[in-house]
């Protein structure tokens, strides 16, 4: 556990805590948990399923085939990905679950693991408990924050030079990438992808592609498993939690080729044992929502993030309206050292927390981020107190 801090959020929440038992009364503007419910029908077939008496035992390993089914025609509709649901799907107890599998499964002490700065913090800490030794790569904005594959394979390059130390004892084994990209929002296309997986296959490298925000505010769901000959390299996680307002749930999903599944099976089926069959039950139908619910939930996303427009114009923020996924990132004004300090500034003089950029980066310390999981009321609200800071 050493070198490994609490999570920045869990920290933030206490202190957030202990403002409001002040009576600060604190708009959280900070964390992406989805405050609407799921679809009704979803609820009901939980309800339904629960009050069976047969559905209370231990589940598979590998998840109900209902639900393996489910997933199956998601990728096929969706992203046009065809996976067989009985072996290159793997349901999950969450998606950050998975993270912490992969890296369990395929790092040995020292091995090198690729992970994007801005990025996940996950990525990091999952990795440094497994063993590994992160090797950041910087995302820019003035490359829209993708990858630089010649800074990549330089990079790559002056490793095998170095002897083997303290930090490099292992090979480069891992690669976390995200796209639509948290935080910054920024949105894949076909040729990125294609780089990606001719990069992989290059340095002998396991693409993990994290891809939970592909339906919010996006008309065309990617998925890196479309392009040709990505099963070779490329493992994708996937989630209910934000395109399906169930992230209390914890379901989510690993798709690949039958090896990589059975390989992290090996050590999932040793973490776990499965997942409340009427809970997949209900994912399953959540799964089978069609375009009517996506657009649905877009409509309240579009509505809040022109309020979010708002509230970043009102702080002096620069921002792309080309994101994607429930967060806006912002470029802060001159004036500040950096996002923590424009943060604390707002959280201690306008009783509003927005999330510093710097916590997810070196690249990200000029930057902040603002969650769209609140009403439109409590955006406007965000921006009357920033804009007129309450009296102490």
């Amino acid at each position: 556990m050493d070198g490994i801090g609490e999570y920045y959020f869990s920290q933030k929440l206490r202190e957030i805590e202990g403002l409001n038992k002040q009576g600060k009364n604190i708009i959280n503007l900070g964390i992406g948990s989805p405050d609407l419910p799921p679809h009704p029908d979803v609820i009901k077939v939980l309800q339904e399923e629960s009050a069976k008496p047969n559905v209370h035992a231990y589940q598979s390993y590998k998840g109900s085939q209902v639900l393996r089914q489910a997933f199956a025609h998601w990728y096929k509709q969706w992203y046009n990905v065809q996976l067989d649901a009985d072996t290159e799907i793997l349901p999950l107890i969450g998606s950050k679950e998975g993270i912490m599998h992969i890296c369990m499964t395929y790092l040995n002490e020292g091995d090198i693991v690729l992970v994007p700065n801005p990025g996940y913090p996950t990525y990091s800490s999952a990795a440094k408990l497994a063993g590994g030794a992160i090797m950041h790569y910087e995302l820019k904005e003035e490359n829209n924050w993708l990858p630089d594959f010649n800074a990549l394979d330089d990079q790559l390059a002056r490793v095998k030079s170095l002897p083997s130390g303290e930090v490099w004892r292992g090979p480069a084994k891992l690669m976390f990438v995200n796209y639509p990209q948290m935080p910054t929002g920024q949105l894949p296309s076909v040729e990125m992808y294609q780089q990606l997986v001719a990069f992989a296959k290059k340095h002998n490298l396991l693409v993990v592609h994290d891809n939970p925000y592909s339906f919010i505010l996006n008309d065309n769901p990617m998925s890196l498993l479309a392009v040709e000959g990505a099963k070779d390299v490329v493992i994708e996680l996937n989630s209910l939690s934000k395109s399906q307002n169930m992230a209390g749930w914890r379901v989510g999903v690993l798709c690949g080729a039958k090896q990589r599944i059975d390989e992290v099976l090996r050590f999932k089926s040793n973490m776990d044992s499965g997942m409340f069959l009427p809970l997949q039950l209900a994912a399953a139908k959540a799964l089978g929502l069609g375009k009517d619910w996506y657009d649905s939930v877009n409509e309240v996303y579009k509505a809040r993030r022109e309020k979010v427009y708002e509230l970043l114009d009102v702080l002096g923020c620069v921002y792309s309206k080309q994101q994607a996924g429930m967060f806006m990132w912002a470029k802060i004004p001159a004036g500040y050292k950096d996002g923590y300090a424009l943060s604390d500034e707002v959280l201690y003089n306008s009783n509003v927390f927005i999330t510093p950029g710097g916590i997810f980066g070196s690249a990200g310390e000029k930057y902040i981020r603002v969650s769209l999981c609140g009403s439109v009321e409590r955006f406007a609200e965000a921006i009357k107190r920033i804009a007129h800071p309450p009296t102490p």
